[in-house]
């Protein structure tokens, strides 16, 4: 390319990117000024300190929600605002057919009678360093993947042990950035005794179900209330003890009464949890192929089977809530993501900025001899069918139901020949109030049958073989078989981990089948695992080095992140999606649900309560009506959900829950015309929180007059 071409690409570059502005999820600490002041213009008000750096900077009352959501702590007692869906497994867990919290919704009365939950945590982010520099003086660079992981593991041991001689409440640890060209070190303080507070009846935290999910417009209250406690003489973590009294935060997020307009500035702050906008056109159309197709149909299969058995019985229900949502809002990920990658052309627009990137290289000489786009399409062919057979099975065997759970275990819990395991013997725990047996079957069996379209007949595991000869093809009595004859199914009778020992047991030979399979697939994938991830680095350190003059941010890898937009609406469907919902429109879904519409449903109070003509201090001042929902720009993806929404004052309007069809795709290429975040409004979680719940101790707590 000539000289005079390139630098018209690179300015065609600048002015797509300037046309997206609003992209980025953005690292705190070392945010950059151009985005800062960007956000000035928008209407931010607060200084750069007080995003970061001071005692009551903004990231302070924003935490990371049980490793898998955000949350925002908003009260000096340390109550913790996230979503209903986030919090929705703490609810399950304390729901029984007799006090079913989940349908009813709960709250606590008192401190006293706020519910303790295994296994949940908030972690606030103390602080964040790049030590990429000092990796590279130790020879990061010249290493394989297996030394460069060694080291990262020697490096994150001894910062954890230097800062426990400092802080033992504090810990660390070390994660790539930028595909791996950057590495950075976050500090964090964990708090474990995480109590569940309040929340609305699942038919207002999860409004408009499935049918709603990744939708707009929308008018679910996803939100549920939790506290933190702490050690009552340092105000530390501590593990659960009825001792342990409420957290006395340093800061807290404001609520704000005064809503928002079309155009405000609107911010998130959360943890994001994976995003590859990076990636090359050769990943996406192995995501897009191997991955989400396969998923979207086995999923659906599965909730099939899933869903009727929970409709017949409410204990069944109460046990596959929350397993039923999670697996359903992936597979609707997956169908809205494959068709925006389709509609948008990702593909084809990928494959011509990496035909920029080529020509880049031939002028300037840029990592020539280090990435070869030729090499990477070979690499990815290599493995696309092992791929997907690898997504196909997860998505069949992997918990999948207790059986396949069980087996999977027991597997990996064998012996390697020559080696000599401690361990000899395992049992099973009785868990059998987690799951049911009826339901467990009928998905295996379906998933069993589903399994046969993806492979050959001479490549099934071999248990097909014993499906065909012995039960004549009926997989539903082969699985029958297997819970009534393995030992898996026997809860705490002592299996002996030997290849002899379990020879003739049914549920070891299918385990093994399973590992076979598993094995084989995985063997491919690892060999040229670590070809393809230094080919897609080499890809983003040029895409960086190409358009050098912009700021760029790293995709997500659950760490805090900053993205910062306006309020406001989209075309939908060639018509304006307005940027908000109000009272009236639940009311009319609720006599739509009242009509059939089973994800439209719910308690009669909630339609009479927003069906009132006068919301009070709920009403929007520019509108005069009661707001429930409303759209923004903001960058999210998954672990975004729960994240504070602030406007331009720093104040609380909401929380983010949900993304529209149009942003299914942005996960790996955001598009500002089309993808929103959909939020709840911070009036409307008051306003149930009052009139529902008659809370009102934690209304004063927080400081809603």
């Amino acid at each position: 390319m000539k000289k005079k071409n390139l630098f018209l690409a690179a300015a065609l570059a600048l002015s797509s990117a300037a046309a997206h502005a609003d992209e980025g999820m953005w690292t705190l600490y070392n945010l950059p000024q151009a985005v800062y002041e960007q956000m000035k213009s928008y209407g931010f008000t607060p200084s750069y300190d007080q995003l970061y750096k001071s005692e009551d900077a903004i990231k302070n009352a924003v935490v990371n929600f049980s490793g898998y959501c955000s949350g925002v702590v908003v009260s000096p007692d340390g109550l913790v605002f996230t979503n209903h869906h986030c919090g929705f497994e703490a609810i399950r867990s304390h729901s029984t057919v007799e006090h079913d919290y989940m349908l009813n919704g709960f709250y606590a009365k008192t401190f006293e009678e706020e519910l303790p939950n295994k296994d949940m945590f908030v972690s606030f982010m103390v602080d964040q360093k790049d030590i990429t520099e000092m990796l590279a003086q130790r020879g990061f660079n010249e290493m394989n993947n297996e030394q460069r992981e060694k080291l990262l593991n020697e490096v994150e041991n001894q910062m954890i042990k230097e800062l426990h001689e400092q802080d033992p409440s504090l810990d660390l640890e070390i994660k790539p950035f930028y595909e791996g060209n950057k590495y950075y070190a976050t500090t964090y303080r964990t708090f474990r005794d995480l109590r569940l507070v309040f929340t609305i009846p699942k038919s207002m935290g999860k409004f408009g179900g499935e049918t709603d999910n990744w939708m707009w417009p929308r008018q679910t209250c996803d939100y549920s209330v939790f506290r933190i406690y702490a050690d009552p003489k340092t105000n530390g973590p501590a593990a659960y003890s009825k001792d342990n009294v409420p957290y006395k935060p340093k800061h807290w997020a404001k609520v704000s009464m005064d809503g928002y307009k079309e155009g405000d500035f609107a911010m998130t702050i959360g943890y994001p949890g994976s995003t590859e906008r990076y990636l090359s056109s050769y990943g996406i159309r192995e995501m897009r192929d191997a991955e989400n197709a396969p998923r979207a149909q086995i999923r659906g299969v599965k909730q099939e089977v899933m869903i009727r058995h929970m409709r017949a019985d409410e204990a069944v229900r109460i046990k596959y809530d929350s397993k039923y949502a999670q697996s359903s809002n992936y597979w609707k990920n997956s169908l809205g993501m494959n068709k925006c990658i389709d509609s948008v052309g990702i593909i084809r627009q990928k494959a011509d900025f990496e035909d920029r990137i080529q020509e880049y290289q031939k002028w300037t000489g840029y990592l020539k001899g280090k990435l070869d786009f030729e090499k990477m399409k070979n690499l990815y062919a290599t493995r696309f069918d092992a791929d997907k057979l690898s997504t196909v099975w997860r998505e069949t065997f992997a918990r999948t139901g207790e059986f396949n759970t069980r087996a999977l275990t027991l597997i990996g819990m064998m012996p390697e020949k020559g080696s000599k395991k401690a361990k000899t013997t395992y049992s099973f725990p009785d868990n059998s109030e987690e799951w049911d047996a009826a339901l467990d079957k009928d998905v295996q069996a379906a998933l069993i049958d589903n399994f046969r379209q993806y492979v050959a007949k001479e490549d099934l595991p071999e248990f097909y073989k014993t499906i065909e000869k012995q039960f004549g093809g009926d997989t539903r009595k082969y699985v029958e078989w297997l819970w009534s004859t393995s030992v898996l199914m026997k809860s705490g009778k002592k299996i002996k981990l030997s290849e002899k020992a379990l020879a003739k047991d049914p549920g070891y030979q299918y385990a093994k089948a399973l590992k076979a399979v598993y094995d084989k697939c995985r063997g491919v994938i690892n060999d040229v695992r670590e070809a393809i991830e230094e080919q897609e680095r080499y890809l983003c350190d040029a895409k960086v080095r190409y358009e050098q003059e912009l700021p760029h941010y790293s995709d997500a890898n659950f760490t805090m992140r900053l993205s910062y937009g306006q309020v406001g609406g989209y075309l939908l469907g060639g018509e304006p999606s307005g940027y908000y919902t109000d009272a009236s429109s639940i009311v009319r879904k609720m006599e739509a649900g009242e009509k059939g519409i089973i994800d439209y449903q719910a308690e009669p109070v909630m339609k009479q309560l927003l069906s009132s003509p006068d919301f009070g201090k709920y009403t929007d001042k520019t509108t005069g009506k009661m707001q429930l929902c409303f759209l923004t720009n903001n960058d999210i993806t998954g672990g975004n959900s729960g994240s504070p929404m602030f406007d331009g004052n720093g104040n609380l309007i909401g929380l983010a829950f949900d993304g529209n069809w149009d942003s299914l795709s942005s996960d790996i290429w955001f598009d500002k015309r089309l993808a929103r975040c959909i939020g709840v409004d911070i009036r409307y979680m008051l306003f149930l929180m009052d009139k529902w719940g008659n809370a009102e101790r934690l209304l004063k707590e927080i400081g809603v007059k």
